[in-house]
């Protein structure tokens, strides 16, 4: 299954734990078709979250080929990773690499390493991790199964 993954950042007031009212801007993903979409949907998760009034300050175009979750409590921070694929050419016998990124959800950097390895164990092709970094990703939000029967439903109409 194909996504179309967009960074949404909301700007908001935010009660910090010293009481204090703050401005900040927190990114989130989103799966959607358009960025209009993506909008919509980051507008939709959020508001039941966020109390006040808050804008959606920017939208972008998040390049991931793959994305590992985690259900464990302690994995409350995202990672993202630079891949490199190698592949051998068989006329020339040279390395080809082809690069991709993935962000990984984990509770550090080493389990974050973990993840990624554990996710790609299937993967025939061999390939290197070339980076891997915390991101202020707040959270995540995938297309789920019941927005797709709802919007195939409505375009049949």
């Amino acid at each position: 299954m194909m996504h179309n993954w967009f960074l949404t950042k909301i700007r908001y007031e935010k009660v910090m734990e010293n009481g204090m009212q703050k401005k900040v801007t927190e990114p989130y993903l989103v799966d959607a078709l358009s960025f209009t979409e993506a909008e919509a949907r980051i507008i939709e998760e959020v508001t039941p979250f966020i109390s006040g009034e808050f804008t959606v300050s920017d939208i972008s175009r998040a390049h991931y080929s793959e994305i590992f979750t985690s259900e464990e409590d302690s994995a409350d921070k995202w990672y993202a990773g630079r891949l490199a694929f190698i592949t051998v050419d068989e006329v020339s016998g040279k390395e080809k690499r082809t690069y991709t990124n993935v962000l990984v959800q984990a509770a550090d950097i080493h389990d974050a390493m973990k993840k990624l390895d554990e996710g790609m164990k299937g993967t025939m092709a061999d390939y290197s991790s070339i980076s891997l970094k915390e991101t202020a990703i707040v959270d995540v939000y995938p297309y789920h199964s019941e927005e797709k029967n709802e919007l195939k439903h409505n375009t049949s109409k």
